[in-house]
């Protein structure tokens, strides 16, 4: 675990880490003082080291767990509050360890979509990068083969090769426009606002909006279990279970959940009415409801969740490999026998 200045920096890997080290502790026998100061005789580096005694002075001058990590300001907010509820009804131990698999979840479900966005970018980096070099080095030397045999390109090689000119031409405009593209991506996939902002485009296409509905229920779904495993009531289970997730349509169908408990309905009953979970989720979460299981049903939803998940991504990966090499070999193809076929015909007539 690694010290930083910003709430953020903190991997959902790392603060994993963390707690798994804090649980093991806890469960050990030892107080919140003692795992904090295991983990720091056991720390790798200066930084890890400063954070950790920054929270072992503030614990000892609090006697809490929950201000000394606040004060480090690299925690998550819902983490905070799981553990400040966590001192507050005794079950520390049993929090952290929810919270540790809560946040493996999240770093599982997150390098899944990296992955899956991952290589369709390389991949058409490098189309990009192929056709370009084709085009400019390529080309161009085909061409001045033509004029040496006292012929001309015609049709489509002509115009890739009018295209290949002009790219050159433009070289510093092209680099330019390469640039601003690399600078969005990063955008999108590297800033919280960027994330969002590419969310909600993406949120009007049916795919799209199928796949994160799925990730952002397996997210609510977790932390119901972790919520209510941890001893709170059903009702603030569902406030805490719902900052997880920033999603317009499932935060309405909350929204409904919370009205139907106000009305007299449990949390099994509020949960099927609204929708939230379809199909055999919904009529399992009900019968676990009546039988006092339902974090543990919640746990085995957020697991079967993540696996389809994962299921659809591998999916999306194994469509779009042999795609995009069959669109990079279709250009390529294109451009090379449009100007090697006409080139063996000139040959074949000397």
């Amino acid at each position: 675990m690694k010290k930083q200045k910003q709430q953020s920096d903190l991997s959902n890997l790392e603060i994993a880490f963390f707690c798994e080290q804090m649980a093991m502790a806890l469960k050990s026998g030892f107080t919140a003082l003692e795992g904090v100061s295991l983990l720091l005789a056991d720390a790798k580096n200066q930084e890890e080291k400063e954070l950790l005694q920054r929270m072992y002075e503030e614990i000892v001058d609090s006697g809490q767990f929950y201000p000394a990590l606040k004060v480090t300001g690299v925690f998550p907010a819902y983490l905070l509050q799981m553990v400040e509820i966590g001192e507050e009804t005794g079950t520390l131990d049993e929090v952290m360890d929810a919270l540790s698999q809560h946040y493996k979840r999240e770093a599982d479900i997150s390098q899944e979509i990296k992955s899956a966005l991952t290589y369709p970018l390389i991949m058409i980096g490098m189309m990009f990068l192929i056709v370009v070099v084709l085009m400019t080095k390529v080309m161009p030397v085909f061409n001045q083969v033509y004029k040496q045999l006292g012929h001309e390109m015609t049709g489509f090689s002509k115009g890739v090769l009018v295209l290949s000119n002009t790219i050159s031409q433009y070289a510093v405009v092209l680099g330019g426009v390469v640039v601003v593209i690399v600078l969005a991506v990063l955008y999108f996939t590297k800033t919280k606002n960027g994330r969002r902002y590419f969310i909600r485009l993406g949120y009007h296409m049916k795919f799209f909006r199928e796949f994160y509905d799925k990730v952002t229920v397996c997210r609510f779904a977790g932390g119901m279990y972790l919520t209510l495993k941890s001893g709170i009531n059903p009702e603030r289970s569902l406030e805490f279970a719902e900052k997880l997730v920033d999603n317009p349509c499932l935060n309405k169908k909350v929204n409904i959940a919370k009205e139907e408990m106000e009305n007299g309905s449990d949390l099994g009953e509020a949960l099927q009415k609204s929708a939230i979970f379809s199909g055999l989720y919904a009529r399992m979460v009900t019968i676990a409801n009546k039988s006092g299981r339902l974090d543990e049903v919640m746990d085995k939803i957020a697991c079967q969740y993540e696996s389809e998940i994962e299921g659809k991504l591998s999916d999306i990966i194994a469509v779009i490999e042999p795609t995009l090499v069959i669109i990079l070999s279709i250009i390529v193809g294109a451009i090379l026998l449009s100007v090697m076929l006409p080139l063996m015909g000139i040959m074949a007539g000397l």
